[in-house]
């Protein structure tokens, strides 16, 4: 029988990470100096979640969506993605500017790489002051003109930059030209790819004296160009009620905020359910008696088969929920 699941967390080390993964999220990434990212749950190829309790413990994802099918995913979600988990889940510590990047739509991404494109959302769990992130230009800008600025060094003075607090959300689709700067962890939830265009990586070079790769003319047809009014996702912060912070084709994302015990039906949802923890703690219960406990920087995979959960805070609490509609 499914139950809730828990994975085990994948640690990667990045030029630009720190130390909150350890120091607040209490995850011990040793030996690695610094932890950038944690994927929680995840079904990229060579990096695929391994269940971490339970009777399916030391099972991967991969494995569990081909026996199990559309009693873990949802039957819709099993016909459009097949044995292919379709979302990914990550923590983000930038400790320092990550690089100036874009991601390729679903259309560029098979063409180029048989690939998922990446249209992503980010949820800030914490932010230094004054910390800033990049997300889309800051005027109409055409592909000369940003060509140009590419090649003079003058890239960040067309970047739109926002100023960043707890419980910010950007939802940021395939083309958007963007970065996380200094001093902000965050969660983020993405379409299943690993499809990076590095546009731009402040001239810094690794412990071997070396830069990065860039990916600047792969990087030139995959940005949308356009200028939007407002890049911050705008939903209104309520305590005890569900509310829709994004939704696109290819995930909704609620946040919960909660000091009370709940009931959340998911008949009507055919997909699973990922949980995120980012704030707070709180115990997950289903029928059959299962008691997932979850803290902050946490997950929990709800399998589609679980038509209901109770969600019972320690406290006060605020989750993510977000599924394939």
């Amino acid at each position: 029988m499914l139950y809730p699941l828990t994975f085990e967390p994948i640690f990667k080390d990045k030029i630009w990470g720190g130390q909150k993964i350890k120091t607040i999220l209490e995850k011990d990434f040793s030996p690695l100096p610094n932890c950038g990212e944690t994927w929680e749950v995840s079904g990229v190829d060579g990096n695929i979640s391994v269940v971490a309790e339970g009777a399916l413990k030391g099972k991967n994802l991969k494995e569990l969506v081909g026996e199990y099918k559309e009693k873990l995913v949802g039957e819709h979600v099993y016909e459009t993605f097949g044995d292919t988990f379709p979302l990914l889940v990550k923590f983000i510590d930038a400790n320092d500017d990550l690089s100036i990047q874009v991601h390729p739509n679903d259309e560029l991404a098979k063409e180029r790489h048989n690939s998922l494109g990446k249209t992503e959302m980010w949820y800030i769990l914490e932010a230094d002051e004054g910390a800033k992130l990049n997300s889309g230009f800051n005027r109409e800008v055409t592909k000369d003109e940003y060509v140009k600025a590419v090649a003079d060094n003058t890239l960040t003075d067309i970047l739109n930059m926002e100023d960043v607090h707890a419980g910010d959300v950007f939802f940021l689709p395939a083309g958007r030209v963007h970065y996380i700067g200094k001093g902000i962890l965050l969660a983020e939830i993405q379409q299943t790819s690993d499809i990076t265009y590095r546009i731009y990586d402040f001239d810094r070079t690794d412990d071997k004296g070396q830069k990065r790769e860039l990916h600047t003319e792969l990087a030139v047809d995959a940005i949308n160009y356009h200028h939007y009014d407002d890049y911050k996702t705008r939903y209104e912060k309520k305590r005890n009620e569900s509310v829709n912070a994004v939704t696109s084709d290819y995930f909704v994302t609620n946040v919960l905020n909660f000091d009370q015990e709940v009931l959340h039906d998911y008949t009507h949802v055919d997909s699973f359910v990922i949980l995120v923890c980012v704030a707070g703690a709180l115990t997950v219960q289903t029928e059959g008696g299962y008691n997932v406990p979850l803290k902050m920087g946490q997950c929990a995979l709800i399998p589609a088969s679980i038509n209901s959960v109770t969600l019972v805070p320690d406290g006060d609490m605020t989750v993510l929920e977000s599924y394939v509609p």
